[in-house]
């Protein structure tokens, strides 16, 4: 039995990738990177002091996040991506 936190990540060679990418939708695919990316913005903006416009950013981000996740939970929900996971 192993703990999900205790395995260590292993780089897929990118023949891999693309095999399991061929397999998955393309609209998938397309939400998985929209999300990583509306993730890695909101995680940007953080901080106590936002100006406006970081704080118009960050719930455009925030809201681009959401569009995608909805696209993905409805694939599978372990597809979600939170705005402070690493992925």
């Amino acid at each position: 039995m192993t703990a999900s936190h205790l395995l260590v990540p292993v780089p897929i060679p990118d023949r891999i990738a693309a095999l399991i990418g061929s397999c998955i939708p393309a609209h998938i695919l397309r939400a998985e990177f929209d999300a990583a990316c509306a993730a890695r913005e909101v995680r940007r903006f953080r901080g106590p002091r936002l100006g406006i416009e970081d704080q118009a950013d960050r719930e455009q981000a925030l809201s681009e996040l959401a569009r995608a996740n909805k696209v993905l939970a409805a694939h599978h929900p372990r597809l979600v991506v939170g705005p402070g996971s690493p992925w």
